[in-house]
């Protein structure tokens, strides 16, 4: 049932009309009204003081869905600092974040795969920059090296965090790259 249409049911049954819910809340009648007809999701907050005023248990309203949103959304946000942590070829930022949320997050160790082999690619890539730095004393490849590397793990890093694939170009395969977004 719907969290509107229970709070609806169970004021009627305690026979107060929409405004004394509201005298009762601190609420608006008009925000109880667009609670009631599913116009908008109340906060847990908003949903504990219509339940104590209600006189009912706040858990009836079954709030779970606010949990799973908010483990998503955690979920989402480490992803998004493992990608985050490519931005430079030091591995042991990336390291540590995968060794503390491998148990937790089942995805993160693809994600981890991903960004090491990212690392190692710019790094081998960075290494020939300075190679070619030394022979022809131009700095112009290492920062193009740099801004391409940077710019991917700041993409990915946005993506990953609205939900969608990333995607590394290596210059080797990664089968693991482009992966289905975190739900």
């Amino acid at each position: 049932m719907e969290t509107g249409k229970l709070i609806k049911d169970l004021r009627i049954k305690k026979g107060i009309t929409q405004e004394e819910l509201a005298d009762l809340t601190e609420l608006s009648a008009r925000t109880i009204q667009r609670i009631e007809n599913g116009e908008v999701d109340p906060r847990a907050y908003t949903l504990q003081m219509i339940a104590k005023a209600l006189e009912v248990d706040f858990s009836i309203f079954n709030v779970s869905n606010g949990d799973e949103d908010f483990e998503d959304v955690n979920k989402r946000n480490w992803l998004a600092l493992i990608h985050l942590s490519g931005l430079l070829p030091l591995f042991f930022p990336t390291i540590i974040i995968w060794d503390r949320k491998k148990a937790e997050i089942k995805e993160i160790t693809s994600h981890y795969y991903s960004v090491i082999r990212f690392q190692l690619a710019n790094l081998l890539l960075i290494l020939g920059g300075i190679w070619v730095l030394y022979a022809a004393k131009n700095p112009v490849l290492i920062l193009i090296i740099f801004l391409f590397g940077a710019f991917q793990a700041v993409r990915n890093t946005l993506r990953v965090l609205n939900g969608k694939p990333y995607k590394y170009y290596f210059i080797f395969k990664d089968k693991n790259s482009v992966t289905k977004p975190a739900s």
